[in-house]
């Protein structure tokens, strides 16, 4: 079985420490063995490629790395800003993730 997280892919985050603190970017993807997540413009590394049928010039490429997850927050719909997330029954009796500092739904 797997372990719910509180964030997906696609979904809005904010960096809470580390190198890139205050920083936001969407979620590209997740590694839930690892439970880091590679978001977007965030932790670029440099990446030394040989020569290849994508890339015949070969060279130094920039790329995100992952990060753990426990380094992000989601980002509240409505004001912008960093906030946790909770699950509850919506009016369907499905079960939804909203943020704890609005009460807004997360889509």
């Amino acid at each position: 079985m797997q372990k719910n997280l509180h964030i997906k892919k696609g979904d809005q985050v904010f960096v809470n420490t580390g190198e890139y603190k205050g920083q936001k970017g969407r979620i590209l993807t997740i590694d839930r063995a690892k439970n880091r997540a590679i978001v977007e413009g965030v932790n670029m590394v440099s990446k030394h490629t040989k020569p290849n049928a994508n890339n015949p010039q070969g060279g130094i490429t920039k790329q995100e790395a992952a990060v753990h997850i426990s380094n992000l927050n989601l980002v509240d719909p409505s004001s912008g800003e960093a906030t946790r997330a909770g699950r509850r029954l919506n009016d369907n009796n499905k079960l939804v993730r909203y943020a704890k500092k609005s009460g807004e739904e997360i889509k």
